[in-house]
């Protein structure tokens, strides 16, 4: 490929991502409003695990991001559905949502189900799990912040643990229960369940 058209392509992504994250910080300052704290999942699907979980706990005010349109009109649906006045979903790639995210927010509780383990070792470098992602992580988190990671893949389970093990940041709860339990969509479709608890110290 041209140098030039690597530098368009550069330039073009760039300006898209700036794009998207005006549009989020302008989203997140009317929805997020007088808020200080949020429980956050990352990669919601179609929104049934946090759903429920909003609805089980009124105290805390959630939101779930995913990149696929769809999947967030069908999590929009069960929020208007349920009548939920604490939880809303978002189309937002996960790092934008975390630099549009107010400063005043921060991340109280981090719930990852079953991302996409990217399983073949050339593209293991999309794993959203890496040293920069929790730093993100880490930066809008707060002392006691608790990190919830569930895997049905045996060797992202090995992945997340050594690069948690190994961030200042993050420290690993052997054996913490998992905190709520709900079946959804995708859950059904796997073999397995491990489950990785860490939490933000400083």
């Amino acid at each position: 490929m041209p140098e030039h058209t690597k530098v368009m392509g550069k330039e073009w992504a760039d300006a898209r991502r700036a794009a998207n994250v005006a549009r989020l910080v302008a989203t997140l300052a009317t929805t997020l409003a007088g808020r200080t704290g949020i429980t956050f999942e990352l990669g919601c699907g179609h929104g049934h695990w946090l759903a429920a979980y909003a609805a089980a706990h009124p105290e805390e005010f959630c939101v779930g991001i995913d990149l696929i349109t769809h999947r967030v009109e069908r999590s929009v649906r069960k929020q208007t559905m349920g009548k939920l006045d604490n939880v809303i979903f978002l189309k937002a790639e996960a790092t934008e949502f975390l630099e549009a995210l107010p400063p005043a927010i921060v991340l109280r509780k981090v719930f990852i189900l079953y991302p996409d383990p990217w399983p073949k070792k050339k593209h293991h470098k999309h794993r959203f799990i890496n040293a920069s992602s929790l730093d993100l992580l880490a930066k809008r988190a707060v002392a006691g912040t608790r990190l919830h990671f569930r895997t049905d893949d045996a060797d992202y389970f090995e992945w997340t643990r050594t690069h948690i093990a190994e961030h200042a940041g993050w420290q690993l709860q052997e054996g913490a229960p998992w905190p709520f339990e709900q079946t959804t969509f995708f859950e059904e479709r796997m073999h397995a369940k491990r489950d990785l608890e860490a939490e933000r110290v400083l």
